[in-house]
């Protein structure tokens, strides 16, 4: 949303927020900002990259991640290593500390993994030091566990499958922590479902939300009120207490939402409430899978 895509969030976000909230953010304890050359058909990297110019530089302690990814219909070796470059463009970055390959569930007729494809020209991108390390970013559970089979990339982002009330990246992250590689955990919030559960949602993860799955969420806002806490705060502190996760994305584009995140993160949440919530997530049937 930083880059404003008012048709999927309801709401524009201009460039004088986003620089506002990107100088905020680079002055704050948050230090990690996920892109994507695809985001708002590139003006995401746009503003972020105007933010780091302005500052002087990437800040000392800031992780910038971005992702390649396809474009109309096209997934090959050289659409990876011309959204490459488009992305050092944009950010004004030549080496990137981490450069994830972005929704290949969506290119089911293209083989990522054929010599010469966008699999070996991530490789190369590594080897050349253009990224320092790899990720792979996916809602496919099935095609994580491909891409993570082929012991080339040190990173896993999923999002959607691993929140208050979906727990399909379960044993997805044991394999990931086990083989050693980062995860980061995103869409804790469910696109506003765990943070405004009595509003009206149609979808979950990109797919139609279940009956079963916003009941749930209303439940356990139930829980968060009596608890005295809100219910985005324990959406929130799920992802970021597991062991397992390296990093929880969470999208905002107001500057405020910086000081509501860290004093989410500093809420003291009794044990028994992480009981009850416990209790009230769906069935295994109705997760995203």
């Amino acid at each position: 949303m930083l880059g404003s895509v008012p048709q999927i969030f309801g709401y524009e976000v201009s460039r004088d927020e986003a620089s506002e909230l990107l100088a905020a953010l680079f002055d704050s304890p948050i230090t990690f900002i996920d892109t994507s050359n695809g985001y708002s058909g590139g003006e995401s990297e746009k503003r972020i990259g105007d933010a780091v110019r302005k500052y002087g530089g990437v800040p000392a302690d800031m992780v910038i991640a971005t992702k390649v990814d396809g474009r109309d219909g096209e997934y090959s070796a050289e659409r990876v290593q011309a959204s490459i470059s488009e992305s050092q463009r944009r950010l004004g970055i030549d080496a990137f500390p981490l450069l994830h390959l972005h929704d290949p569930e969506y290119y089911p007729d293209v083989d990522f993994f054929a010599p010469g494809g966008a699999v070996d020209a991530l490789l190369a991108a590594r080897r050349d030091g253009v990224a320092e390390h790899l990720g792979i970013a996916t809602g496919s559970i099935e095609l994580a566990h491909r891409f993570l089979d082929t012991g080339a990339f040190d990173v896993l982002l999923m999002h959607s499958r691993y929140t208050l009330i979906d727990r399909s990246a379960d044993a997805l992250y044991d394999r990931a922590a086990a083989d050693g590689v980062g995860i980061i955990n995103a869409a804790v919030l469910g696109a506003g479902v765990l943070a405004r559960p009595q509003e009206p949602h149609t979808l979950y993860g990109y797919l139609p939300i279940r009956d079963e799955v916003l009941h749930a969420a209303r439940r356990m806002e139930a829980v968060a009120d009596s608890a005295g806490v809100a219910l985005s705060t324990l959406a929130l502190q799920f992802s970021v207490r597991d062991p397992r996760i390296s990093s929880t994305a969470v999208g905002f584009s107001k500057a405020s939402r910086i000081a509501q995140t860290l004093d989410a993160l500093a809420t003291e949440v009794a044990p028994e409430v992480w009981d009850e919530i416990e209790e009230l997530v769906p069935a295994q049937e109705f997760w995203l899978h």
